[in-house]
């Protein structure tokens, strides 16, 4: 074995244990952990995060300490299947894309499932994307951009504006996005052995817990069926060792076909969400978005 394949294989070894750490059967604990997790990943001193009540809804702006672009903004999803995480957990990705864009980051608690199930979330983007608007920021102003299930409602937020015939965002970034909670993708079975972070058993869960009796074939569910037509810029990264792999390279497909503008990377030996490490490979995928973001925004 290669040295830097060990020293991969040694970093997924640690990446399963922490994440076994982290998970509980106790969804309220496994809440309380990753934002444990993302407190103490997150603490720098080049970021002000200030928190802002949207309707109820609790969302925070991480800011940068020093001059800053401020036309552009960038909305943030968090992750969690749906079930879990919060802007505090998100922190570990929200804090790197404002350092690494310069621009201000705005992340929101939406309602998690099982209290709260499909369509809430979907309901809260909205009405942060309306806050967004009323505080003078014009679709076009805004990049969207979301990890796992943030990445799902990040697409599901698009194809409602784009169904209300709304003005869209200027550009999407989506890591590791969950698009398909049908489980179509080959991945879900080519790559179950070798992913370190998720496994059928907790996606079943997690659709459970957020679209019991839905069609799953949904767009607004599973937005890997919508249409595409018309999507602003995408740039999708994703890593080769998750059973999530399928879901992003057949959404690069579907947008190809669509005629969108769209980049995808893989990265190699990475796992689901690997940006949230504190390690070279995720802050050269963080640079990525934002070569994409200034690509978009010139």
């Amino acid at each position: 074995m290669a040295k830097s394949e060990k020293r991969n294989q040694n970093l997924m070894n640690f990446i399963k244990r922490m994440h076994g750490a982290m998970e509980n059967a106790d969804l309220e604990k496994h809440r309380q952990s990753q934002d444990h997790f993302g407190a103490l990943l997150s603490n720098s001193k080049e970021v002000e995060i200030k928190d802002v009540d949207i309707e109820g809804i609790h969302g925070e702006w991480i800011s940068v300490n020093r001059a800053h672009m401020k036309k552009y903004v960038i909305l943030y999803c968090h992750g969690g299947g749906y079930s879990t995480g919060s802007s505090i957990y998100a922190r570990t990705l929200t804090t790197k894309l404002a350092t690494s864009t310069s621009m201000d980051v705005l992340c929101f608690d939406y309602r998690l499932a099982p209290e709260h199930p499909y369509p809430s979330a979907s309901e809260d983007a909205m009405k942060v994307w309306n806050y967004l608007m009323l505080l003078g920021y014009g679709a076009r102003d805004v990049i969207i951009a979301g990890d796992s299930a943030g990445g799902n409602l990040t697409l599901s937020l698009v194809l409602q504006l784009k169904e209300q015939r709304r003005l869209l965002p200027r550009g999407l970034i989506l890591m590791s996005p969950w698009t398909d909670l049908t489980f179509s993708g080959k991945s879900h079975l080519s790559r179950a052995d070798i992913d370190p972070v998720l496994n059928a058993p907790y996606l079943q869960e997690m659709i459970a817990h957020y679209a019991q009796g839905e069609d799953l074939q949904n767009p607004f569910i599973s937005p890997l069926f919508g249409d595409f037509e018309g999507f602003p810029p995408t740039y999708i990264q994703v890593g080769d060792n998750e059973i999530l792999l399928n879901d992003a390279t057949l959404l690069h497909k579907r947008m190809v076909k669509a005629n969108v503008s769209v980049k995808m990377d893989i990265f190699k030996g990475m796992w689901h969400v690997f940006q949230m490490s504190p390690f070279k490979t995720a802050y050269e995928a963080m640079d990525k978005n934002a070569e994409f973001i200034y690509d978009i925004c010139r």
